[in-house]
């Protein structure tokens, strides 16, 4: 899966305007070269399954097979068995017959995770089987399938035990020495029938990965759960950070009566929560707990803790989502600079700027409804300010991705992008103005705060971002040894009206509040053929739209108003309704946008599976075949569905937005709900979810629903003076 690559490089955003293959090309490409730039990363193994998150079938793989050959399969994917499994909470079945007239095979192949790019030394193949039959004539031969499209040599299997689950461990030698150093080189695992047999035979296989070592490896540590707490259908339970290397996975086990305990999942070592999701309400649950190495070798278990699931108001259900996404800020954040990375199971030392803005403004929020105390965020806020000025900045703005252990810039989209990031600054910016204003204590502490924030906000040159002093325009990217070479203008209709918002309110280096008419708004021929080409359409290529879809008029908007990212970014801290410009009210504007997106999901002209008035919200985020900005129109619905999107748009529909919750919660929670809430997104149709958490998708959804409860994070960035200042200085050119 191409999992947003093409989303990155042009900083999640200019793929929107400019989606061709060959710029696809450059994104990857751009990639593997910020791969090998970036400082030492959390190096991962090369896992191919461990388990799936839906039941039925794997989505990445394939069977195929003729003559009287054959696997059972739904839709050629290989079938999910969740009453087998070597680790919780299920395993791959590979029912086959083989055939002499004719021949099976079954892939498994590996899930692309962006940001998963550093690996550890794959010397072994090692996966763990079950098989009903041990006789080697009829088991599958096994072997790599390269990116290629070359295959390495088959390997026979040999087994000594029948019904019982062996771990199979093969030299990478005989099958591909290549691959020792560059297991990102293969594709799949491959099982394929053996030669001149008929026979008839269940394996399941489980855990299937590249590893460096077959030595056992002792773990010191002593597991103990920390926290257990029961919500509406789950339970969270949360443990210490481990930190010993030597440890791969959290092994946990339930007991519906405190005695017989049953191993229900594990968790990666480098996260310390799991969501147990048991789809009761109102019974009482016990658990265990178990460190595993990377060839399953077991820790003692630890002492029993117990929690109840319980009947849950909406209010409640509303803070339980908000309190979720919070912890991925919270306990999820990059340790050493207190901020948020890019995603998970990625590079877990790399910060992402603009998520980070918004999971400030969640901490803010997080702290108000007592997730965490103000002593306790004042403590991050110190470490996060402290790291701000010692970062790297380019005329005062700082870099999309920057590593979290030393300040310096991460080139993650290439080597063009190694420089300052206007937008992805404008979206951290609206986030510490808030906080500007939440710390207003007269302690030590919070003036440090106050003081720190300050210097980075007045530090910003938004106007030398023009690039020529008679610019009409503001620029997103400029590169210290490249300059302007990416020349990306910003215009909106998109989710960079903040950019351009921030500039005019800079008591330091502002720009013209006549450049949001000239660049942002801007009417000329350049701003028309740039959204003429993202959008496809004439709709909306004055910036001003004017159409109705679906008896609601579109004042402002692409084509029938974009992905509602759009109506998100720039508002989380801006109130929109306080907003309005020559064309609209943009609290008006987002919330038809909001409704436009809702009813076209209720009319769902391509029958996608799930869309309807509790299945909506269309925005950009992971599919199954890659990114993309998902739009309700029906060349960008891709039949995938992102929580953040309606929940997110709690303030402009409140009724819709929690008839979305709660589906996704009680119908979809068994797959769709982890140890930060809601995953970023799924496709029914293709029997699909997200593995990640995203940090642009968390914290819009804990932010804008605290906006709709209490208007907390738009009333403190609105008291900022200078956004005050700025704003009056807009409606001078009404």
């Amino acid at each position: 899966m191409n999992c947003l690559f093409s989303f990155m490089l042009l900083l999640e955003k200019m793929i929107i305007f400019s989606k061709t293959k060959s710029m696809k090309s450059i994104l990857y490409s751009a990639l593997f070269f910020s791969a090998s730039l970036c400082a030492q990363e959390h190096q991962y193994d090369y896992t191919f399954f461990t388990n799936s998150l839906m039941k039925d079938n794997f989505f990445y793989g394939n069977v195929k097979s003729s003559g009287s050959a054959s696997v059972k399969n739904q839709n050629n994917k290989l079938l999910v068995d969740k009453n087998e499994f070597h680790s919780p909470g299920n395993s791959l079945l590979l029912d086959y017959k083989n055939a002499k007239d004719g021949k099976w095979e079954a892939s498994i192949e590996y899930e692309d995770v962006r940001g998963k790019d550093f690996f550890t030394q794959s010397n072994f193949l090692s996966f763990w089987i079950k098989s009903e039959k041990n006789d080697s004539n009829i088991l599958p031969a096994v072997k790599i399938q390269k990116t290629d499209g070359s295959f390495s040599k088959p390997v026979t299997l040999k087994l000594t035990k029948k019904n019982q689950w062996e771990n199979i461990l093969i030299d990478m030698s005989t099958l591909d020495a290549s691959v020792k150093d560059n297991p990102k080189s293969v594709k799949a695992i491959v099982f394929s029938q053996p030669e001149n047999s008929d026979s008839n035979n269940k394996i399941w296989l489980d855990d299937i990965t590249f590893i460096d070592s077959r030595e056992k490896k002792k773990i010191a540590e002593t597991p103990k759960i920390s926290l257990a707490k029961g919500y509406m259908k789950h339970v969270d339970l949360k443990w210490n950070p481990i930190k010993d290397n030597n440890i791969k996975y959290v092994k946990i086990y339930r007991s519906k009566n405190g005695k017989d305990f049953k191993p229900v999942g594990i968790q990666d070592a480098y996260v310390d929560r799991f969501a147990d999701f048991t789809n009761e309400t109102g019974k009482k649950y016990s658990y265990k707990i178990s460190f595993l190495d990377k060839l399953f070798n077991e820790s003692r278990l630890s002492e029993v803790v117990s929690a109840e699931t319980r009947n849950m108001s909406d209010e409640e259900l509303m803070t339980m989502v908000q309190e979720a996404s919070f912890n991925y800020y919270w306990d999820g954040a990059e340790t050493e600079s207190g901020l948020s990375k890019e995603n998970t199971n990625g590079r877990q030392n790399m910060i992402a700027t603009g998520a980070s803005g918004f999971g400030i403004m969640a901490l803010i929020a997080g702290t108000e409804r007592g997730f965490i105390s103000r002593k306790e965020a004042v403590d991050r806020f110190t470490k996060i300010v402290n790291f701000i000025e010692k970062a790297d900045k380019y005329h005062g703005a700082v870099a999309h991705f920057i590593d979290g252990k030393t300040g310096k810039t991460e080139p993650f989209f290439g080597k063009r992008d190694n420089g300052a990031d206007l937008v992805e600054t404008s979206f951290f910016v609206q986030g510490l103005l808030a906080a500007h204003q939440y710390f207003n204590k007269d302690n030590t502490e919070e003036k440090n705060i106050r003081t720190k924030i300050d210097q980075f906000w007045k530090g910003i040159e938004w106007d030398w971002f023009k690039q020529t002093p008679d610019s009409k325009f503001l620029y997103w990217h400029w590169s210290p040894d490249q300059a302007w070479t990416i020349n990306h203008r910003l215009i909106g209709w998109n989710e960079t009206m903040v950019t351009y918002l921030m500039a005019i309110a800079s008591p330091t280096h502002p720009v013209p509040a006549s450049m949001y008419y000239s660049g942002w708004a801007s009417q000329d021929k350049i701003a028309q053929d740039y959204r003429k080409d993202w959008g496809k359409s004439d709709e909306g290529a004055m910036y001003t739209n004017g159409n109705t879809y679906y008896g609601i008029k579109l004042d402002v908007g692409v084509n029938k108003g974009g992905p509602l990212f759009f109506a998100h970014y720039s508002f989380m801290g801006y109130d929109p309704h306080g907003l309005t410009d020559r064309y609209t009210n943009y609290f008006k504007n987002n919330q038809n946008i909001a409704k436009i997106n809702y009813l076209y999901c209720v009319e769902n002209p391509k029958k996608q599976k799930g869309y309807g008035k509790d299945g909506w919200g269309l925005t950009a985020s992971d599919g199954p075949n890659g990114y993309n900005p998902d739009e309700p129109v029906e060349r960008e619905d891709t039949g995938k569905l992102t929580p953040t999107g309606a929940i997110a748009s709690f303030p402009y529909t409140p009724k819709e937005s929690m008839a979305v919750l709660k589906n996704f919660y009680l119908n979809y929670g068994d797959f769709l709900w982890g140890e930060y809430g809601f995953r970023d997104s799924f496709d029914l149709n293709n029997n699909w979810c997200s593995p990640i958490f995203m940090g642009l998708n968390q914290a819009p959804m804990t932010v804008m629903m605290e906006n709709h409860r209490t208007g907390l994070i738009w009333k403190l960035f609105m008291s900022h003076p200078d956004v005050k200042a700025g704003i009056e200085k807009l409606n001078k050119e009404k």
